[in-house]
Formats: structure tokens, C-alpha cells, sequence
């Protein structure tokens, strides 16, 4: 699509710097490995964490005048671009966008550009423990978003959210995009000089700033010599495409996020369409494995029993599978059937519940007056899109540090290059947007104040601000993932107790929401070093508990307990709201 190859010659025109398969325009370059081309920024990574960097500072005139921009990425981008599907078609593969992605993503001009028909509102979220049962909800409605478009966040597939920043790089041409190009080596001639990024195709790019948005395995990060430390989860991912019936006139629209958390890892349901919802599903790696080797009606029917049937049942099912597949075969949908309504009936599931899979079998009708509970869970999957079924290994990493120093100095990671996390609250891409704006921020600084884009000094307000940040969210989603793997009684009671506190606090939720992105920041200057939501916005969601004297050590003892998710902190939370519930009694009195 857009590529060029070798060293820039002066016949090329300097804004010539896209170029793309429908103006046919190519510009050759002759190969010199002692000229190589100079940039002031090279981002090697052509994934939504690079294009949106590339996005950023070519949205910015000042910036597009004054520093040449490259982008290297191995695959090949027209794919991307031209990538079409029908409308009752998902890609696998989605990423949940905060209110504050959306606000930067629409700063930058790429928001116009990615598909809204293909974006689905995220209005409600329903949460619960696989043991207990107990249940937490967040609404738009707790943070005055209930008339609003946007909601507390909105899903995407990640190639409409791609090829949304390929088209406003395309518009802008303010990017020189080198695809279809592996980074063969990166090399400096001593410490502080300007990276050498080696491609092979033996073009060399010198870089005054080398970004790495290169993904786990990062050679910008190993060039770098920056370490990382994290492990892998014994766990792994299943994603796919799920069909259902529509939400019938009685109930909410297909707006609701469902997450259950089981011991072996929680399950996902996240709406796309009003008849199409995204699954990820994080289970135990030999039970991941069997899932994925199901027909897909048989996975279908263990998708709808996640989310209904008690864990005992649940690990019977599970185990039935994994028996059958160590004898030699796969358990037929019949026999799947047959497993799920026994082990219905010897839980006593009313079979005109929601929690009752007997409408899996009936034959399609017109939705009707739904069953009371029917807004607690997801619908009934009826079926799978063909080829969606896909798995991933999930893991957790972070680098020690963002910028390089001594021979890896002019260089900084971004986006998964410098943090993986585990998938269960949809915030990795998020939290590589948040990477992205921060450094398009300090670069633009950099060059307002006639300073070094790849200085040292320029790039530390970026690690100072995104890494504590990340590194709080990150935790809380590996402590979380941890607290709920557990099934003694008393941590289960300790959480669920927990849950059910914070449930009953709608200011507290809001807040919540709102430190997690749900509403966009105000302006530059209302956000804090750590990257969170201005105190004003805070006070404004937390003004219901501030009538209180306890309201405040109820909000430390969620920080410490929600986002540290340790039984201690739970029982924190418990005794800060009966506290709170005392004082109010007694100044009744």
C-alpha cells in the first residue's frame, strides 16, 4: 500500500511522504548504508498503538512542518485498509474504548474515520462471582451519560479502529509509511547518538527518536536494553463471534456487558450488534484447548451454561469434555444437551427462567414478554460465526522503564512494547492510547520549546506520568484475576461481601467509573500526573457520599480494596459502610 524503499533522493517531493495504491505514485530510492534516510521520530509498529502515534503528530500542523515522521511495520497495511466485511460479520478480535479514548481519538480527526456502524455502546455492565453470586452493576446513568451517544464505553473491532487511522494518515500525508519491512537489526555508534534501524529491505533509518509500539516481543525494548519482568497466566484466552436472538421490546437494547468470574478465569459477553455479542474467555489452558476442539454448537451450549450454571456443575462439564477427548473423541452436541438439562434439572432451574438453556433447542419465535430475570444474564448464544473461534495466551508484563538510557538512549516504548495485561477488564489498548496521547503531548512540547524530541529530558515527563498509571491498573486487574481464582469460604466471603458494599454505593461506582475513563477529561489541564480524572470531575461523582464524615474513609477503603482487590481491603470496605450507616444514625438521633 504505502512503501518506499532505500534513501531518499531529491527528486522525490519532500510532501510525498504517504503514499497509497490508489494514486499509483512510487517514489525508488537507491540504497546507501552510509547515507541512511534521517528522521525525527521513527515508530516501528504499525498496530492501533503506532498508527494512533503516527495519527497524532500528523494531526498537528506545527508538528508535521517541522519533524520528519516514519512508521515501519512488517505486515503488509493495504490489507488493513482495504479490509470490508459484510454487516452481519465481526472480526474476533475487539477492544473496549473508553469515553477518554474516544475524546483523544476525536482530538486527533481518526474517530471520523472509523466505522460507527461497526461500534456498539457500552450502557450497563453486569459483573458477578461464578461462586457466591454475588453482583455488582455500573450504569451510564451513574454518571449522567444516560441521554448521551457515547455511554461508559464503546466496542470496536481493532481493523475498523486500524483502518480508521490508515484513512486519516492517508488524508493528512504527513507520515512516511514503510510497510511489508521487517526491522532486521537496530544498531548506535555509541551512547546518545541516533538510533540505526536496519530493515530488510536495506533501507537504514536514522531516528532522532525511536519509538517502540512493537508489541510483546519488542526489538526497539531489546536494542533499548530495557528490562521487563511478569509471568505467564496458566491460563488462556478464547475468543469468538457469538449469534443470539434480538432483546425483545420489553427489555433493554443490547447494550449490556456481561462478566462472570469463575475460579478457572472470568467469561466476557460484549455486545456488537442487537443480534451479535464478542466472547473472551479466559479458562484454564487444557480446558481452553478442548473448548476450541468442540463443534461450535458444543462450545455455544458451554457459553450459556458459564454464565447460568453453579461452578459445580461447570467443572463436571468441563471434565466430561476433557474425558471424552482423552479417549479418543470429541462429546457430541447431543450428549452436551443431554448433560446441561440433567444437570438443570438437579439444580431446580425453573425452565421458563432466563437461567434455563431449554429455548437453545426451540425453534426461532418472536420475542414475547421476557422472563423477569432476563436482564441479569446474557442471551441464549444459538450459534457461532464460522472461523471466529481463536485462542491467545494471556500474560503479564511491564518493563522497568519506558525511555533508554546510554547506548539505547533516543528511544521509548509504547502500548504492549512496554505493558501486557491480563484481558479481563478491556483495558490494554486503552491504557496504550493513554501511552500514545502522553507522548504526543511531550513531543509537541518539545519542539514548541525548540528543544531535543529524543532528549532525555523531553521524554521524562512521559514515564513519570504513564507509568505509575499503568502500573496501578495493571495490578489491580492481576490481584483481581488472582482474588477470584480462589474457593475456600472465607476469601469468597470476603469478596462477596465486598461486592455487594460497593454495589449499594451509586456515588462510589460513578467515581470508579469515571477514574477508569468512562467520562472523558475536560481539557489537558484537568488531568493529574498520574493520568487520572481532574479533582473537580472527582468531587462532582463523589458529592453524595461527602454528606458523610465516613464518605472519605469509605473511598480510601475501595481504593485500597476494589483496586488492591485483598481480602483485608474488603473488610475495610465493610466496616468504612457500617461506620458510615452508624454516624447516619446517630445524627438522625
Amino acid at each position: 500500500m504505502w512503501r518506499a524503499t532505500g534513501t531518499r533522493t531529491s527528486h522525490c517531493s519532500s510532501h510525498l511522504r504517504v503514499f497509497t495504491h490508489h494514486s499509483r505514485k512510487r517514489c525508488r530510492y537507491s540504497t546507501s548504508a552510509s547515507k541512511p534516510d534521517e528522521y525525527d521520530v521513527v515508530i516501528v509498529g504499525g498496530g492501533p498503538a503506532g498508527l494512533a502515534l503516527a495519527s497524532a503528530l500528523g494531526s498537528k500542523q506545527a508538528l508535521r512542518e517541522t519533524l520528519r515522521i516514519a512508521l515501519v511495520e512488517a505486515s503488509d497495511l493495504s490489507k488493513v485498509h482495504d479490509w470490508s466485511t459484510s454487516p452481519n460479520t465481526f472480526s474476533n478480535r475487539v477492544s473496549s474504548l473508553t469515553n477518554v479514548s474516544q475524546a483523544f481519538l476525536r482530538d486527533i480527526g481518526a474517530w471520523n474515520e472509523v466505522d460507527r456502524e461497526r461500534t456498539a455502546p457500552i450502557e450497563e455492565m453486569q459483573v458477578w462471582d461464578g461462586i457466591s453470586d454475588a453482583r455488582i452493576s455500573f450504569s451510564a446513568s451513574e454518571i449522567g451519560l444516560e441521554h448521551s451517544e457515547k455511554g461508559m464505553a464503546r466496542l470496536t473491532e481493532n481493523l475498523n479502529l486500524q483502518r480508521g487511522l490508515l484513512r486519516l494518515l492517508h488524508k493528512i500525508q504527513g507520515v512516511h509509511i514503510v510497510d511489508k519491512s521487517k526491522v532486521h537489526s537496530i544498531t548506535s555508534t555509541g551512547p546518545g547518538t541516533w538510533p540505526l534501524v536496519h530493515l530488510d529491505n536495506n533501507q537504514t533509518l536514522k531516528a532522532r527518536l525511536l519509538v517502540g509500539a512493537d508489541g510483546l516481543n519488542s526489538p526497539v525494548r531489546t536494542f533499548a536494553q530495557i528490562s521487563s519482568f511478569g509471568w505467564a497466566y496458566d491460563t488462556q484466552g478464547v475468543v469468538a463471534t457469538m449469534h443470539h436472538p434480538p432483546r425483545s421490546v420489553f427489555e433493554n437494547p443490547n447494550t449490556t456487558a456481561y462478566q462472570r468470574f469463575l475460579p478457572t478465569g472470568p467469561i466476557a459477553f460484549l455486545p456488537l450488534s442487537p443480534t451479535m455479542s464478542s466472547l473472551v474467555w479466559s479458562t484454564k489452558t487444557p480446558i481452553a484447548a478442548a473448548l476450541k476442539a468442540c463443534e461450535p454448537s458444543v462450545l455455544a451450549r458451554m457459553i450459556n451454561a458459564a454464565f447460568r450454571l453453579p461452578e459445580v456443575s461447570l467443572q463436571y462439564l468441563y471434565n466430561r469434555i476433557l474425558e471424552s477427548q482423552s479417549l479418543g473423541k470429541l462429546i457430541t452436541d447431543s450428549e452436551m444437551r443431554d448433560e446441561i438439562r440433567w444437570r438443570e434439572q438437579s439444580h431446580a432451574v425453573d425452565p421458563n427462567s432466563a437461567y434455563s438453556s431449554s429455548a437453545f433447542d426451540a425453534p426461532p419465535t418472536t420475542p414475547g414478554i421476557p422472563p423477569s430475570d432476563s436482564q441479569m444474564i446474557p442471551p441464549l448464544v444459538t450459534s457461532l460465526q464460522n472461523g471466529s473461534v481463536a485462542s491467545f495466551p494471556l500474560r503479564f508484563n511491564h518493563t522497568e522503564a519506558y525511555i533508554g538510557e546510554g547506548k539505547g538512549a533516543r528511544t521509548v516504548l509504547v502500548g504492549d512494547a512496554a505493558h501486557t495485561i491480563h484481558p479481563m477488564a478491556g483495558q490494554g489498548l486503552n491504557l496504550g492510547l493513554g501511552d500514545v496521547e502522553c507522548l504526543a503531548r511531550c513531543i509537541e512540547d518539545a519542539v514548541v520549546s525548540g528543544g531535543d524530541v529524543g532528549s532525555y529530558t523531553a521524554l521524562l515527563p512521559y514515564t513519570q506520568e504513564r507509568y505509575f498509571a499503568n502500573h496501578k491498573v495493571m495490578t489491580a486487574c492481576d490481584k483481581l484475576h488472582k482474588l477470584y481464582s480462589f474457593t475456600a469460604e472465607p476469601i469468597v466471603w470476603a469478596r462477596s461481601m465486598g461486592l455487594e458494599v460497593v454495589n449499594e454505593f451509586d456515588s462510589v461506582k460513578a467515581a470508579l467509573m469515571m477514574t477508569a475513563g468512562s467520562n472523558p477529561r475536560m481539557h489537558r489541564s484537568s488531568t493529574n500526573i498520574n493520568g487520572g480524572v481532574s479533582r473537580t470531575v472527582f468531587d462532582v461523582a463523589a458529592a453524595g457520599l461527602q454528606k458523610v464524615d465516613a464518605a472519605n474513609s469509605a473511598v480510601r477503603a475501595i481504593r485500597s480494596g476494589i483496586l488492591g482487590f485483598a481480602a483485608g481491603g474488603l473488610q475495610a470496605i465493610a466496616k468504612a459502610a457500617s461506620d458510615a450507616r452508624e454516624k447516619d444514625a446517630n445524627k438522625m438521633d
